[in-house]
């Protein structure tokens, strides 16, 4: 993997897993830190902060690699942003509520999800909504009127509004692309790449529990109970 990119790119994703130590200064920091990267031949790279340390290099005042990555001064508005995002997830649909709630004016909490996520808390809360309804349309039978009002719409016009917006097409329309329906209960996991599923099986694989776990052929199945069933 090239380390230097990453680090370059502040890619979050890889704040915890690397460390980058400057050779010319003596000091490691965070992926994500937020003064300037040195040029490569003046970077060395680490697992933990105790290899770096073990080194000779000491901790960066500034993104505070001794800390748990997310609790240093720099990640405050990314802790906020991510605070605001999961409450809005959870269901918070009062903007003005959401802000007291974390403290900060709703002028505040617009400009940090601006920066941080690059839309306003309406349009977060607008796209879980959005989300939330397409997923009921694809997966359920609900009738489109009580997908709406499930999905937090006011209305089913803005609910309509709204889809044909996000999706380029109208809920009755999303409705038909569903497939047949098959009989129990269909989960979708999502993930965020990168994901190295193969590396994850190897994993996996060695310490499976004998009658409620199986890898073969690239997948993996586990045995779940519902009450009664399994």
């Amino acid at each position: 993997m090239d380390w230097y990119r990453a680090a370059v790119s502040r890619d979050a994703r890889f704040d915890g897993v690397f460390f980058v130590g400057v050779t010319t200064t003596g000091i490691y920091c965070r992926p994500v830190c937020t003064a300037r990267t040195p040029a490569r031949d003046r970077c060395v790279y680490f697992r933990n902060g105790a290899e770096a340390e073990r080194e000779g290099f000491r901790a960066c005042f500034r993104c505070r690699p001794e800390l748990a990555p997310g609790n240093a001064a720099i990640d405050r508005t990314a802790r906020l942003a991510s605070s605001a995002a999961r409450l809005i997830e959870e269901g918070t649909d009062d903007i003005e509520s959401l802000a007291r709630s974390l403290s900060v004016t709703s002028r505040h909490l617009r400009r940090v999800l601006a920066s941080e996520v690059g839309v306003s808390p309406i349009e977060l809360l607008q796209s879980k909504r959005a989300g939330l309804a397409r997923q009921l349309l694809m997966e359920t039978a609900l009738p489109i009127t009580d997908v709406a009002f499930a999905s937090g719409f006011a209305s089913v016009r803005r609910f309509n509004a709204v889809m044909r917006e996000r999706f380029d097409r109208s809920p009755t329309e999303l409705r038909k692309h569903r497939g047949a329906r098959r009989d129990g209960l269909i989960v979708r996991l999502d993930h965020r790449p990168p994901l190295d599923w193969t590396a994850m099986l190897e994993f996996l694989e060695p310490r499976a529990t004998a009658g409620v776990e199986s890898i073969a052929d690239d997948v993996y199945r586990r045995t779940i109970r519902i009450g009664n069933i399994a």
